[in-house]
């Protein structure tokens, strides 16, 4: 894989950056050298999410403020070069309750990020989208000409949001690169992920109660996906495209199962509950990428295995299970 580029002379703005994914970019982005900004949605306790307790967070300037507001935006992005637009609403259960909110967050969010980008005439957005978008596989391994398939209202608002950049680069001639990440998984995920779900059970619960156990899914390392991005900011050939961010092997929901009860050194029994199923028509079956356009335009692979990846991310979980509640369901 390349090497990093040098951002010591880029001034970059993180939307979503007090996230699980915003905030290992962030830091990276600081430790790398750019001049880091990060949006972080507007909260009365003047949190800054995964920021808060960061050692990089003097590194970083923090605006508060939230993406469906076009002042906001205009606000923090001056003088900045670099976007890396992450933040989204992205619960995929809650999106069957609150739809609206996803559309005025995903879509209306990442036109007003768009709308923004062109007028303070930045070098690169670096878009974020989502491999809910192509549902279940049609074919596998997934390329990015796989039709997209709206099976949930956060797939349809991520589909849309991923229309809205390719509109904006062909119709404005914005600078956008799409990374579309597949399962990325890691420290700080929160327990509406699958891999933190099942490992919070582990450690304190005497059975694995879960959702549909039997659909695949193509599993990232955080650290991995945060490189993708870096490397996308830097890569003019990689402009007007879309980039599958995936290791190319899938994993059924038991066998991951499996595989960290393993690791723990346990054995309990799997349940499935309805509760966490999604709607039968709703339900993305298999997923598994092609990532031969980000290997060859990027020069990017994943650098960690499976294993490798979940030890890491069970290592933190045990350090934070006060952050979990495995005995009840979040969506």
């Amino acid at each position: 894989m390349k090497s990093a580029p040098d951002l010591r002379r880029r001034s970059v703005l993180v939307t979503g950056a007090g996230g699980f994914i915003g905030s290992h970019l962030a830091e990276r982005l600081a430790a790398l050298g750019a001049r880091t900004r990060a949006l972080i949605r507007y909260n009365s306790s003047n949190s800054w999410g995964w920021l808060d307790n960061s050692p990089a967070k003097n590194s970083i300037e923090v605006i508060l403020g939230d993406v469906r507001d076009r002042d906001t935006i205009h606000d923090a992005m001056r003088g900045v070069d670099t976007v890396f637009h992450l933040a989204a609403l992205i619960a995929i259960p809650y999106s069957y309750r609150a739809p609206l909110s996803y559309v005025q967050t995903n879509v209306v969010g990442t036109l007003n990020v768009l709308h923004e980008a062109v007028a303070a005439d930045v070098s690169v957005v670096v878009h974020t989208s989502t491999s809910e978008v192509y549902g279940t596989a049609q074919y596998v391994p997934i390329d990015e000409t796989h039709p997209l398939q709206g099976q949930s209202p956060y797939s349809a608002s991520k589909i849309a949001a991923d229309k809205m950049a390719e509109a904006f680069h062909l119709s404005y001639g914005l600078p956008v690169t799409t990374i579309r990440p597949f399962n990325c998984y890691g420290p700080r995920q929160s327990a509406r992920a699958i891999i933190p779900t099942i490992i919070s059970q582990a450690l304190k619960e005497p059975v694995l109660r879960l959702g549909n156990i039997e659909p695949t899914r193509d599993l990232n390392f955080i650290a991995d996906t945060v490189e993708a991005f870096v490397m996308a900011a830097d890569c003019q050939d990689a402009i007007g495209g879309v980039m599958n961010v995936g290791t190319g092997q899938e994993i059924s929901v038991k066998e991951l199962a499996e595989t960290i009860l393993r690791l723990l050194g346990k054995d309990l029994p799997i349940e499935s509950q309805n509760q966490r199923e999604r709607p039968e028509k709703s339900e993305v079956y298999r997923l598994c990428a092609d990532n031969r356009k980000a290997r060859q335009i990027l020069g990017w692979e994943p650098q960690h295995t499976l294993e490798e990846g979940l030890l890491k991310t069970i290592g933190w979980i045990e350090r934070h299970m006060d952050l979990y509640r495995s005995d009840s369901y979040v969506i």
